[in-house]
Protein backbone atom coordinates (compact mmCIF):
# COMPACT_ATOMS: atom_id res chain seq x y z
CA UNK A 1 0.00 0.00 0.00
CA UNK A 2 1.37 3.50 -0.70
CA UNK A 3 0.34 6.68 1.13
CA UNK A 4 -0.78 9.30 -0.62
CA UNK A 5 -4.18 9.00 1.08
CA UNK A 6 -2.92 7.80 4.36
CA UNK A 7 -4.92 9.61 7.17
CA UNK A 8 -7.87 11.50 4.69
CA UNK A 9 -11.63 10.19 5.30
CA UNK A 10 -14.39 11.07 2.63
CA UNK A 11 -17.51 9.95 1.09
CA UNK A 12 -17.78 8.01 -1.70
CA UNK A 13 -21.37 9.06 -3.54
CA UNK A 14 -22.31 6.82 -6.25
CA UNK A 15 -21.23 3.23 -6.66
CA UNK A 16 -24.03 0.95 -8.30
CA UNK A 17 -21.84 -1.89 -8.97
CA UNK A 18 -18.07 -3.10 -9.46
CA UNK A 19 -17.95 -1.17 -12.97
CA UNK A 20 -19.46 2.14 -11.38
CA UNK A 21 -16.58 4.58 -11.94
CA UNK A 22 -16.92 5.58 -8.16
CA UNK A 23 -16.20 2.13 -7.56
CA UNK A 24 -13.14 3.04 -9.50
CA UNK A 25 -11.70 5.69 -7.07
CA UNK A 26 -12.75 4.08 -4.14
CA UNK A 27 -10.41 1.12 -5.11
CA UNK A 28 -7.62 3.37 -5.65
CA UNK A 29 -8.10 5.45 -2.87
CA UNK A 30 -8.69 2.83 -0.34
CA UNK A 31 -5.10 1.70 -1.89
CA UNK A 32 -3.54 4.93 -0.97
CA UNK A 33 -4.53 4.39 2.36
CA UNK A 34 -7.99 6.25 2.82
CA UNK A 35 -11.08 5.63 4.83
CA UNK A 36 -14.00 5.30 3.54
CA UNK A 37 -17.46 5.72 3.98
CA UNK A 38 -19.99 5.14 1.12
CA UNK A 39 -24.00 6.42 0.36
CA UNK A 40 -26.46 4.62 -1.98
CA UNK A 41 -30.13 5.05 -2.25
CA UNK A 42 -32.38 2.38 -1.28
CA UNK A 43 -32.14 -1.13 -0.85
CA UNK A 44 -31.50 -3.05 -3.92
CA UNK A 45 -28.05 -0.47 -4.26
CA UNK A 46 -27.66 -1.12 -0.73
CA UNK A 47 -27.31 -5.20 -0.84
CA UNK A 48 -24.87 -4.19 -3.85
CA UNK A 49 -22.69 -1.81 -2.32
CA UNK A 50 -22.26 -3.10 0.95
CA UNK A 51 -19.92 -6.11 0.15
CA UNK A 52 -17.76 -4.01 -2.14
CA UNK A 53 -17.70 -1.79 0.80
CA UNK A 54 -16.28 -3.90 3.18
CA UNK A 55 -13.98 -5.09 0.82
CA UNK A 56 -12.26 -2.26 1.40
CA UNK A 57 -13.11 -2.17 5.24
CA UNK A 58 -15.69 0.07 5.14
CA UNK A 59 -18.64 -0.51 7.56
CA UNK A 60 -20.22 3.20 6.96
CA UNK A 61 -22.85 2.82 4.98
CA UNK A 62 -25.52 5.65 4.24
CA UNK A 63 -28.77 5.16 2.51
CA UNK A 64 -29.59 8.57 1.09
CA UNK A 65 -31.55 10.49 -1.25
CA UNK A 66 -30.18 13.55 -2.59
CA UNK A 67 -33.20 15.20 -3.62
CA UNK A 68 -34.68 14.68 0.42
CA UNK A 69 -33.24 17.49 2.10
CA UNK A 70 -34.07 15.30 5.30
CA UNK A 71 -32.05 12.55 3.79
CA UNK A 72 -29.26 14.41 3.49
CA UNK A 73 -29.33 16.38 6.89
CA UNK A 74 -28.95 12.37 8.42
CA UNK A 75 -25.92 11.48 6.32
CA UNK A 76 -23.98 14.49 7.05
CA UNK A 77 -25.03 14.14 10.89
CA UNK A 78 -23.92 10.40 10.84
CA UNK A 79 -20.63 11.36 9.64
CA UNK A 80 -20.27 13.86 11.90
CA UNK A 81 -21.03 11.98 14.80
CA UNK A 82 -18.60 9.19 13.28
CA UNK A 83 -15.75 10.99 12.40
CA UNK A 84 -15.91 14.60 13.48
CA UNK A 85 -14.34 15.69 10.08
CA UNK A 86 -14.24 14.88 5.99
CA UNK A 87 -11.66 15.31 4.38
CA UNK A 88 -12.71 14.13 0.82
CA UNK A 89 -16.35 14.01 -1.12
CA UNK A 90 -16.57 12.26 -4.46
CA UNK A 91 -19.81 12.88 -6.21
CA UNK A 92 -20.74 10.35 -9.04
CA UNK A 93 -24.61 11.10 -9.25
CA UNK A 94 -26.42 11.83 -12.00
CA UNK A 95 -29.95 10.57 -13.48
CA UNK A 96 -32.36 10.89 -16.33
CA UNK A 97 -35.26 8.86 -17.60
CA UNK A 98 -34.09 5.97 -19.95
CA UNK A 99 -36.63 6.82 -22.45
CA UNK A 100 -35.31 10.28 -23.03
CA UNK A 101 -32.00 9.33 -23.24
CA UNK A 102 -32.75 8.04 -27.30
CA UNK A 103 -34.12 10.46 -30.22
CA UNK A 104 -34.15 14.32 -30.24
CA UNK A 105 -33.28 16.93 -27.21
CA UNK A 106 -35.81 18.90 -28.38
CA UNK A 107 -38.80 16.40 -27.19
CA UNK A 108 -37.33 16.85 -23.48
CA UNK A 109 -40.03 17.06 -20.88
CA UNK A 110 -40.57 19.62 -18.22
CA UNK A 111 -40.45 16.76 -15.65
CA UNK A 112 -37.53 14.99 -16.68
CA UNK A 113 -35.37 18.36 -17.22
CA UNK A 114 -36.18 19.19 -13.78
CA UNK A 115 -35.81 16.03 -12.08
CA UNK A 116 -32.43 15.67 -14.03
CA UNK A 117 -30.99 19.01 -13.37
CA UNK A 118 -31.88 18.14 -9.89
CA UNK A 119 -30.13 14.78 -9.00
CA UNK A 120 -27.19 15.75 -11.52
CA UNK A 121 -26.51 18.63 -10.87
CA UNK A 122 -28.63 20.86 -7.40
CA UNK A 123 -27.40 17.93 -5.74
CA UNK A 124 -23.31 18.77 -5.92
CA UNK A 125 -23.95 21.94 -4.73
CA UNK A 126 -26.04 20.94 -1.75
CA UNK A 127 -23.47 18.19 -1.09
CA UNK A 128 -20.64 20.88 -1.43
CA UNK A 129 -22.32 22.94 1.43
CA UNK A 130 -22.67 20.16 3.89
CA UNK A 131 -19.60 18.57 3.36
CA UNK A 132 -17.76 22.14 3.56
CA UNK A 133 -18.97 22.17 6.93
CA UNK A 134 -17.44 19.34 8.27
CA UNK A 135 -14.00 20.76 6.67
CA UNK A 136 -12.30 22.94 8.97
CA UNK A 137 -9.21 22.47 7.57
CA UNK A 138 -9.47 22.54 3.78
CA UNK A 139 -10.68 19.55 1.88
CA UNK A 140 -11.44 18.49 -1.74
CA UNK A 141 -14.87 18.05 -3.57
CA UNK A 142 -15.24 15.68 -6.91
CA UNK A 143 -17.71 14.95 -9.47
CA UNK A 144 -17.40 13.10 -12.78
CA UNK A 145 -18.98 14.88 -16.09
CA UNK A 146 -18.38 13.67 -19.61
CA UNK A 147 -17.89 15.67 -22.84
CA UNK A 148 -21.35 15.98 -24.14
CA UNK A 149 -21.00 19.24 -21.61
CA UNK A 150 -19.82 21.03 -24.63
CA UNK A 151 -20.05 19.35 -27.48
CA UNK A 152 -23.00 17.49 -28.99
CA UNK A 153 -22.89 13.88 -28.20
CA UNK A 154 -25.99 11.52 -30.05
CA UNK A 155 -28.59 10.65 -27.55
CA UNK A 156 -27.24 12.08 -24.25
CA UNK A 157 -29.70 14.97 -24.69
CA UNK A 158 -30.70 17.03 -21.34
CA UNK A 159 -27.88 14.92 -19.32
CA UNK A 160 -25.51 17.31 -21.55
CA UNK A 161 -27.19 20.28 -20.52
CA UNK A 162 -27.45 18.95 -16.88
CA UNK A 163 -23.43 18.47 -17.14
CA UNK A 164 -22.80 21.50 -18.68
CA UNK A 165 -24.97 23.59 -15.31
CA UNK A 166 -22.73 21.08 -13.49
CA UNK A 167 -19.38 21.83 -14.68
CA UNK A 168 -20.28 25.72 -14.26
CA UNK A 169 -21.14 24.78 -10.79
CA UNK A 170 -17.85 23.33 -10.18
CA UNK A 171 -16.52 26.48 -11.16
CA UNK A 172 -18.69 28.86 -8.82
CA UNK A 173 -18.01 26.72 -5.89
CA UNK A 174 -14.57 26.16 -6.37
CA UNK A 175 -14.51 30.05 -6.13
CA UNK A 176 -16.92 30.07 -2.48
CA UNK A 177 -15.23 27.73 -1.14
CA UNK A 178 -10.97 28.42 -2.28
CA UNK A 179 -10.81 30.36 0.83
CA UNK A 180 -11.90 27.68 2.60
CA UNK A 181 -8.89 25.53 1.38
CA UNK A 182 -11.55 23.32 0.24
CA UNK A 183 -10.86 22.19 -3.88
CA UNK A 184 -14.07 21.56 -6.38
CA UNK A 185 -13.08 19.66 -9.44
CA UNK A 186 -14.77 17.23 -11.79
CA UNK A 187 -13.01 14.57 -13.52
CA UNK A 188 -14.56 13.93 -17.38
CA UNK A 189 -13.57 10.12 -18.63
CA UNK A 190 -14.23 9.16 -22.06
CA UNK A 191 -17.63 6.65 -22.45
CA UNK A 192 -17.21 3.78 -19.58
CA UNK A 193 -18.85 0.05 -19.81
CA UNK A 194 -21.25 1.25 -16.84
CA UNK A 195 -24.72 0.96 -15.42
CA UNK A 196 -25.35 4.46 -16.30
CA UNK A 197 -23.67 4.72 -19.67
CA UNK A 198 -25.59 1.75 -20.97
CA UNK A 199 -28.92 3.69 -19.98
CA UNK A 200 -27.90 5.89 -23.30
CA UNK A 201 -28.74 5.11 -26.46
CA UNK A 202 -26.10 4.35 -28.63
CA UNK A 203 -23.69 3.28 -26.18
CA UNK A 204 -21.73 0.62 -27.45
CA UNK A 205 -20.90 2.45 -31.34
CA UNK A 206 -20.35 5.10 -28.93
CA UNK A 207 -17.75 3.48 -27.09
CA UNK A 208 -16.06 1.72 -30.20
CA UNK A 209 -15.81 4.96 -31.97
CA UNK A 210 -13.69 7.06 -29.41
CA UNK A 211 -12.20 3.70 -28.44
CA UNK A 212 -10.84 3.64 -32.31
CA UNK A 213 -10.36 7.40 -32.66
CA UNK A 214 -8.64 8.75 -30.00
CA UNK A 215 -4.98 9.73 -29.78
CA UNK A 216 -4.21 6.99 -27.43
CA UNK A 217 -6.59 4.34 -29.19
CA UNK A 218 -8.23 3.36 -25.74
CA UNK A 219 -11.00 4.66 -23.72
CA UNK A 220 -10.60 5.40 -19.92
CA UNK A 221 -9.87 2.98 -17.17
CA UNK A 222 -11.53 2.60 -14.05
CA UNK A 223 -8.14 2.22 -12.64
CA UNK A 224 -6.97 5.29 -14.81
CA UNK A 225 -9.85 7.70 -13.56
CA UNK A 226 -8.94 6.08 -10.07
CA UNK A 227 -5.56 7.57 -10.09
CA UNK A 228 -6.64 10.87 -11.13
CA UNK A 229 -9.24 11.18 -8.52
CA UNK A 230 -6.37 10.49 -5.81
CA UNK A 231 -3.99 12.74 -7.39
CA UNK A 232 -7.09 15.37 -7.02
CA UNK A 233 -7.82 14.26 -3.55
CA UNK A 234 -3.97 14.08 -2.28
CA UNK A 235 -1.93 16.72 -1.22
CA UNK A 236 0.25 16.62 -4.17
CA UNK A 237 -3.52 18.35 -5.88
CA UNK A 238 -3.16 21.06 -3.20
CA UNK A 239 -3.09 23.65 -5.94
CA UNK A 240 -5.56 22.97 -8.32
CA UNK A 241 -9.23 23.41 -8.18
CA UNK A 242 -12.33 24.69 -10.17
CA UNK A 243 -10.75 22.70 -13.30
CA UNK A 244 -12.29 19.71 -16.03
CA UNK A 245 -9.83 17.15 -15.83
CA UNK A 246 -10.20 14.80 -18.93
CA UNK A 247 -9.18 11.55 -18.67
CA UNK A 248 -10.57 10.16 -22.52
CA UNK A 249 -7.22 8.86 -24.16
CA UNK A 250 -7.10 12.34 -25.75
CA UNK A 251 -10.58 12.40 -27.49
CA UNK A 252 -11.10 15.51 -26.53
CA UNK A 253 -8.46 17.52 -28.82
CA UNK A 254 -9.98 15.86 -31.89
CA UNK A 255 -11.82 17.87 -34.53
CA UNK A 256 -12.88 14.62 -37.08
CA UNK A 257 -12.46 11.00 -36.96
CA UNK A 258 -8.77 9.55 -37.46
CA UNK A 259 -7.88 9.35 -41.49
CA UNK A 260 -7.99 5.41 -41.56
CA UNK A 261 -12.10 6.27 -40.15
CA UNK A 262 -12.87 8.63 -42.41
Amino acid sequence: MADLMTGKRGLIMGVANDRSIAWGIAKAMAEEGAQLAFSYQGEAFGKRVEPLAKSLGSELLLDVDVTDDASMEACFAKLKEEWGTLDFVVHAIAYSDKSELTGRFINTTRDNFRHSLSISCYSLIDVARRASELMPEGGTILTLTYQGSTRVTPYYNVMGVAKAALEAAVRYLANDLGPQKIRVNAISPGPMKTLAGAAIGGARKTFKHTDANAPLRANATLEAVGGTAVYLASDAGCCTTGEIIRVDGGYHVLGMPQSENL
